[in-house]
């Protein structure tokens, strides 16, 4: 297809990002996509028609306020539409207009969709909904089930579950703290399904360096906020909270290696096999010993990050991973990096 058809890809994006609005906002608090059917305010309660729900449009148009209470509306909103739209619109170009692969543009499209509503959840409340990390292993297992690349997937989503998870564990037997929610290693699961596993190295190294880059800008931000006489005024410390057990580590490891945490989603009382009676939709019970502090930084964000540029630039970054290793092996080449496809990730 030509370039110009890229704005379909906006268009489609910035619909998808209106419906994720509603799916950040409910789907961890346990709001039913049923009742209320259609869109609505979160403060007055009142029921959004199509004025209200047209796309960045609709935000401009009231002055990013509620048509009805006048209350101010997050900017957020806006943000995850043309957040959407640039991104579907950068998978229209690379899978669509430069490959013609249909069933591979619908696909990233949906699994940017399912890493933007995990990066907004994640970053404001700590927890990726098990749904979303579901839906990720599922469309990766579908996909290449199609292609007929079925291993990759399952090569993938073991490798995305032991690269996390070792991190997790190792973090908590090193450092004596929580290093990771299961969460993450969930996310990773899913993501593997879909990527495979010669990029998830690459994803978690962007991911700690946007990790790093980001909170070394937020805190930047903190102390310019605080100032001077916030900074010498004596502060009570707090006690460090207690790390979650090695036991429900390891018990919430196995849970997600065996994929029970889909399950339960369906069957709720599974849980009940390992002492644990669900309270509540996405309480995260599981991992509900993984301790949140103010310096806890949530992954998730950034392990989203690194996989959307793995989907947009895997040429590149498959590339450059080989180099290293090449050059790292002394400039010999391997039997693997000959046969390693650089040109693109699994098409259909």
């Amino acid at each position: 297809m030509p370039a110009w058809t890229c704005l379909f890809g906006f268009l489609i994006g910035a619909v998808a990002g209106s419906f994720l609005n509603m799916v950040i906002y409910r789907l961890p608090r346990g709001i039913s996509f049923i009742n209320p059917a259609s869109s609505i305010c979160p403060v007055c309660k009142h029921a959004l028609g199509w004025p209200d729900l047209m796309p960045i449009f609709s935000f401009l148009s009231t002055g990013g306020k509620c048509r009805y209470c006048q209350v101010k509306i997050s900017p957020r909103y806006m943000l995850v539409e043309l957040l959407c739209g640039g991104l579907f619109a950068a998978v229209w170009y690379k899978y669509q207009v430069l490959q013609d692969a249909n069933l591979s543009t619908a696909v990233y499209m949906l699994t940017v969709a399912c890493l933007v509503a995990a990066f907004f959840i994640d970053w404001e409340l700590f927890l990726i909904p098990d749904e979303i990390n579901a839906l990720l292993l599922v469309i990766g297992l579908v996909f290449h089930g199609i292609v007929g690349s079925l291993p990759v997937a399952l090569q993938g989503a073991f490798f995305g579950w032991a690269l996390l998870f070792g991190i997790s564990f190792g973090g908590r037997i090193l450092l004596q703290k929580d290093a990771m929610g299961l969460g993450d290693v969930k996310l990773m699961r899913g993501v593997g399904a879909v990527i495979g596993a010669p990029l998830l190295g690459a994803n978690v190294v962007i991911a700690v360096f946007a990790g790093l880059v980001f909170g070394l800008i937020f805190m930047g931000i903190d102390r310019m906020k605080g100032g001077s006489a916030v900074a010498s005024t004596p502060v009570e410390p707090v006690p460090e909270p207690e790390p979650e057990s090695l036991k429900s580590l390891l018990t919430g490891g196995i849970w997600t290696l065996l994929c029970l945490d889909i399950v339960g989603i369906f069957f709720p009382k599974i849980y009940r096999l390992i002492g644990i009676e669900l309270t509540g939709a996405n309480s995260e019970e599981l991992d509900e010993e993984f301790t949140v502090t103010p310096s806890t930084i949530p992954f998730g964000p950034y392990l989203a990050v690194g996989t959307v540029l793995c989907i947009l630039f895997s040429t590149e970054i498959q590339g450059a991973t080989d180099a290293y290793w090449k050059y790292a092996t002394g400039g010999k080449t391997t039997e693997r990096s000959r046969s390693i496809e650089l040109d693109r990730l699994p098409v259909g």
